[in-house]
């Protein structure tokens, strides 16, 4: 047991989203509202749920609790400072006593921000973690929100963090605080089964990534010390989160292929859409580190590639494609630091126990999983070349608060040589 004079951190905080979850869970949302006693919402969406008739469904049940419901339904796929900005300036408006998002992260982090700048007020900017913005914290908590997910990917129902793209800065970063988790999480597995199969692709590659880095960052009593409130809201693997991400790794490999394969597989895409939320309070806890640190700078730096499968009108990298590209090397990279927790994802995700586990074991699990359901095959495939990876390196770079938590230090040259393993994974 430590003592007072120790250096390092001996406490760590569980919190987690309240989350209704079973196929229909959906049509208790205007309960659910009337519970927090809401009397009129924003409700935040996008414009390819809208068209799958959701939205307007979700609006029917607010409604028929008698709450008063104005519709956001600009969220864009892969938001940016201004999607969130435009969003925010309706909510500002608006006198709303709660919100509700019904989509993928792309709306539900729109639907954080919204609620943020229409309680407390101020620039996005002022709030997007440094060295890229202001790093202020909210004064205070915000009003109700809950989320009803329609993608099993970001567990954003779950988590403290909302991710935008700043194309001025050709970086993605993001906002985070414990004052944004959801109030309530509504999970509708019935909800995903419009989704295309590339969306689910992408989406549940970020759910195995999410599980799989929050188990394997630094521990957290091997960081330093901090007062209440300046302990971050990542606060390295500990034993509670290890048990929500273990679970995600195992849905991960156990259902994805037959998700992707089939959206009438309820079966599938309900676990996989309970393995996001899982892996959401996994890493809402223990935070994830390199892939996702990579990830930014690949969707941020060029918006020319047009994901196949996609029903959108601009160009970007999908989130969970931009994450997983550079996961095999990074876990290569990380290994050492580690080895028995890297065995452990890996038989989690393989389902079984790999005899002889070694350095490459989990990325040959993983560039499996990454074949098997048409994930991009590295970074190349995304528009880059060696040319672009001391841009990539810099923007990694930006992600302090992800790269803190690796399980051994990461400097500019390992960056580099983990993009340059990963421009092929096969």
């Amino acid at each position: 047991m430590q003592g007072n004079g120790d250096t390092r951190e001996t406490v760590f905080t569980m919190e987690a989203t309240p989350v209704k979850y079973g196929p229909g869970a959906s049509e208790e949302l205007g309960w659910e509202a009337r519970r927090f006693g809401l009397g009129r919402v924003m409700l935040v969406s996008d414009p390819g749920v809208v068209e799958a008739g959701i939205t307007g469904r979700m609006q029917e049940l607010l409604e028929a609790e008698g709450i008063e419901v104005e519709v956001w339904d600009s969220s864009r796929v892969e938001p940016t400072s201004d999607s969130f900005q435009a969003a925010a300036d309706f909510a500002k408006g608006g006198g709303f006593d709660g919100f509700v998002a019904v989509g993928g992260g792309s709306s539900m982090d729109t639907a954080k921000v919204s609620n943020l700048i229409a309680t407390h007020g101020g620039e996005i900017m002022d709030y997007v973690n440094p060295p890229v913005g202001g790093g202020a914290k909210p004064p205070g908590p915000l009003k109700p929100l809950i989320c009803v997910p329609t993608t099993a990917g970001t567990g954003s129902e779950a988590t403290t963090v909302a991710i935008l793209d700043i194309p001025d800065l050709k970086v993605k970063t993001g906002i985070s605080h414990a004052y944004l988790r959801p109030a309530r999480g509504v999970v509708d597995p019935l909800l995903t089964r419009t989704a295309p199969s590339a969306v689910t692709s992408s989406s549940g590659l970020d759910v195995v990534c999410h599980a799989a880095e929050s188990y394997l960052t630094k521990p957290y009593n091997e960081r330093p010390k901090a007062d209440p409130d300046e302990r971050p809201p990542y606060q390295g693997a500990n034993p509670i989160a290890d048990m929500w991400s273990a679970k995600a790794l195992e849905y991960g490999g156990k259902y994805l292929r037959r998700a992707v394969a089939s959206g009438d597989d309820t079966e599938a895409r309900g676990h996989m859409m309970l393995g996001a939320t899982l892996a959401g309070v996994g890493f809402g806890s223990a935070g994830v580190h390199i892939p996702h640190a990579c990830a930014y700078p690949i969707a941020g730096l060029k918006h020319e590639w047009e994901p196949p499968g996609y029903p959108t009108d601009h160009a970007f990298v999908p989130h969970g494609w931009s994450v997983i590209v550079t996961a095999p090397a990074s876990f290569r990279f990380t290994y050492d630091a580690m080895p028995e927790r890297h065995h452990e994802v890996a038989n989690l995700l393989a389902g079984e126990v790999i005899e002889n586990p070694d350095r490459d074991t989990l990325p040959r699990v993983l560039i499996d999983l990454m074949r098997d359901i048409g994930a991009p095959s590295g970074v190349r495939e995304l528009g880059y070349s060696e040319r672009e990876i001391p841009e990539l390196v810099e923007g990694a770079m930006k992600q302090q608060r992800l790269l803190v938590g690796a399980p051994k230090p990461v400097t500019e040259s390992d960056l580099a040589e983990i993009i340059r393993e990963s421009l092929e994974n096969w």
